[in-house]
């Protein structure tokens, strides 16, 4: 979803790749940010927490009729419908980040 957003262009693609993986973490209750995904990553949990709140944000935006392809694509269940996937609350997301 990012593909369709200028704001995530700036990013660098390791911190966009590992935002995602903690964010996926996070909504699915699978663990937070354990020192091992800390070393090979290079990012602290507390570094990609603005980054996580972002992408969390990114997935309440209603898609827009002109950008829709990727949406579409990640909607089908091929690819786990991901596309489809609610975001979390953001307070709740502020809690177990700061547990992370």
């Amino acid at each position: 979803m990012t593909l369709q957003e200028y704001d995530y262009a700036r990013e660098s693609p390791s911190k966009l790749a590992a935002s995602c993986l903690l964010l996926a973490l996070t909504m699915k209750n699978l663990g937070g940010w354990t020192p091992t995904l800390e070393y090979y990553s290079g990012y602290r949990s507390q570094d990609l927490h603005p980054l996580v709140k972002r992408l969390n944000f990114l997935l309440t935006y209603q898609p827009c009729d002109k950008l829709k392809a990727v949406r579409t694509k990640y909607s089908h269940r091929v690819f786990f419908e991901v596309a489809k996937v609610t975001p979390m609350d953001m307070l709740k997301l502020e809690e177990k980040l700061k547990s992370c």
